[in-house]
């Protein structure tokens, strides 16, 4: 899962920073997220998005779907941080629609609550907001996060606008990082590239960590590491680089100039240029990996 002591950074971070602009501050707090702040895809195509469900082993899980308007594209599932499915990441996935690809972003929590599951402008410093969260990520395991990711593929193969004769990508911020690693591992013959974004928890001691799952994906994989997370976990780089490298898989594996939690728009320690970089990897990427 996401690493505790990564988001307890994050958390002093906010704290001590004062990064949101009033512009970027208003939005937030009128619930808009992204919408304005995020430039529109280079050769955009028209696309089509609505909320949908999908039913799972253990319930209904309300998610978010855009594709472009005509024809088949390539899936990309798309897991949230721990501030779960909201307007920053619906309008991530439109953008990365505009691209080519038929996104769906989904309430990892709706176990729990459908989405929204914080509100807009959620402070992880904030205790309850804190506990509400966490618990709701504790509760996942990496047993229910196969039979989820497993259903969403089976949901998105069925439409129309999926091209299932192609690979599909995943990709993940935060908690969201370790759990592509995951998906990747269980449907190897299905997922041809996975993005990681300060991802938390990819490399552990324990016999479930993410890193030991390698050998059984076939994915090519992006890891954007914040640099603080980096600095509490410096050879953890290496084990991926390493691991990645025995599994003859291709692996782009780089500590960015950039705050934990640096990649959504709406976040506290957002940072644009940094954000739109990763962003770019992820597409040469999918470009190259998802035929």
């Amino acid at each position: 899962m996401c690493d505790q002591d990564s988001l307890d950074d994050m958390m002093q971070y906010d704290l001590k920073s004062a990064e949101l602009s009033r512009r970027r501050f208003a939005a937030l707090a009128a619930g808009i997220g992204a919408a304005s702040l995020l430039p529109r895809a280079a050769g955009a195509v028209e696309i089509h998005d609505q909320d949908v469900t999908i039913k799972t082993p253990d319930g209904t899980c309300d998610a978010h779907f855009a594709h472009p308007a005509s024809g088949k594209a390539p899936a990309v599932l798309v897991w949230p941080d721990i501030f779960g499915l909201r307007p920053a990441f619906k309008t991530m996935g439109k953008r990365l629609a505009e691209s080519g690809y038929a996104v769906l972003t989904v309430n990892p929590f709706y176990r729990a609550q459908k989405a929204p599951t914080a509100p807009a402008g959620a402070n992880i410093s904030d205790p309850a907001t804190r506990d509400k969260l966490f618990g709701m990520m504790n509760a996942m395991t990496p047993q229910t996060q196969v039979t989820d990711a497993t259903a969403f593929f089976a949901w998105l193969d069925q439409q129309a606008s999926v091209d299932a004769r192609k690979k599909a990508g995943t990709t993940g911020y935060c908690m969201g990082g370790p759990i592509t690693m995951r998906t990747a591992a269980a449907l190897p013959n299905r997922i041809g590239a996975g993005a990681s974004f300060h991802g938390g928890g990819l490399v552990t001691d324990k016999p479930d960590s993410p890193h030991l799952l390698v050998p059984k994906m076939k994915a090519q994989y992006l890891f954007a590491i914040a640099q603080n997370d980096d600095q509490q976990q410096p050879e953890a780089k290496t084990v991926l680089k390493d691991t990645f490298a025995k599994a003859n898989l291709k692996a782009e594996i780089e500590v960015y100039p950039a705050q934990h939690g640096w990649c959504p728009p709406d976040g506290r320690v957002y940072d644009h240029d940094q954000a739109e970089k990763a962003w770019g990897r992820m597409l040469a990427l999918f470009k190259t990996a998802l035929v």
